[in-house]
């Protein structure tokens, strides 16, 4: 058995205990066996109450966490780029600032906020595949310049509040990084837009091959590659603003991922995609689970977690990518 079939075998272990744990696990303790029962015959109350707050909380943590990575392998393979990631570059911020403001204002169109989400990470993806382009993406510039962006959409969206006497602004719990308070109708919008946007990821996994390499290789190969960097530009910001839109703003993952995906199954995106998706389901799942178990009652957001992690990895990238430009 190859070092990639253990690599899928051993995430899809994971992911199973650490859904299982995360069941189990908090205030409400239930075994396995009285939880199964319950959830097939009903009337228990302890029982209950697992299935109305942590099944949507551990299906969002999953779904967000596989949409998040798959984002930012696409976003790495259209930049040819290590340090392109949603969270990092300024897109979910953008997202999670326009569908903050249109769903404060307009809350019946709940159900599409993950399309308004789209349409600001797609502005914010705009900017900062503009400013950061000489010549190609140099990862300074681009930290740099997503930096920025981020900056900016994250600080029109924490101004929103003081202008609530004027627009009557209102925030919900899906703007914020935290899994706390997610409910079967957040479940649903994630599931069915996110299972979109994961379904189209493996519609242009040949392209993201081509496009990890040089321009004019691909060209001669036959792809039209400034039409399929659009479209699988459009597909990453596509699973970043849907995350966004429920999750929150949550950095790091889709850059951690994407790598450890190449280090353990190679970089053919025939198998990156999926492990990628499985194992930041993983991951995400994990964090959110640790993170309101460890300090309980207290609860640690995933999104301060994967920061305290993602963080010094960034920096390595950094450091690695200037010393091979400087070489």
């Amino acid at each position: 058995m190859g070092k990639k079939m253990i690599s899928f075998i051993a995430v899809i272990l994971l992911l199973f205990v650490s859904m299982v744990y995360a069941l189990r696990s908090g205030s409400l303790h239930i075994g396995i066996f009285d939880l199964t029962t319950g959830l097939l015959n009903g009337g228990n109350e302890d029982v209950a109450a697992i299935k109305d707050l942590r099944f949507p909380r551990i299906l969002i943590a999953t779904m967000a966490g596989a949409c998040l990575s798959v984002s930012g392998a696409l976003l790495q393979a259209v930049m040819r780029n290590p340090l392109a990631e949603a969270g990092i570059i300024g897109i979910a911020a953008g997202a999670n600032f326009l569908q903050t403001l249109v769903i404060s204002l307009f809350p019946m169109v709940f159900f599409f906020g993950p399309l308004f989400s789209f349409i600001g990470g797609g502005i914010a993806w705009l900017i900062v595949a503009t400013l950061a382009w000489q010549s190609g993406y140099r990862p300074l510039r681009l930290i740099l310049v997503g930096v920025a962006v981020h900056a900016i959409f994250t600080a029109l969206n924490e101004s929103l509040p003081f202008l609530g006497g004027i627009t009557g602004v209102q925030f919900n719990a899906a703007t914020t990084s935290t899994f706390t308070q997610q409910t079967w109708g957040n479940v649903e919008v994630m599931v069915i837009y996110g299972a979109i946007g994961l379904l189209l990821s493996f519609f242009v996994i040949s392209w993201c091959n081509l496009l990890s390499m040089e321009d004019r290789t691909a060209m001669n190969l036959g792809m039209n590659v400034t039409l399929a960097r659009i479209i699988v530009s459009v597909i990453a910001v596509f699973l970043a603003s849907v995350s966004t839109s429920v999750a929150g703003v949550i950095s790091f993952i889709g850059l951690l991922v994407p790598h450890i995906g190449r280090a353990l199954v190679g970089s053919d995106y025939k198998l990156l995609i999926p492990f990628s998706a499985l194992f930041g389901a993983w991951l995400l799942l994990l964090a959110d689970t640790l993170g309101r178990t460890m300090l309980a009652p207290m609860e640690i957001p995933a999104s301060v977690l994967m920061v305290f992690i993602g963080g010094p990895f960034l920096i390595i990238m950094l450091r690695r990518s200037e010393q091979v430009a400087g070489n």
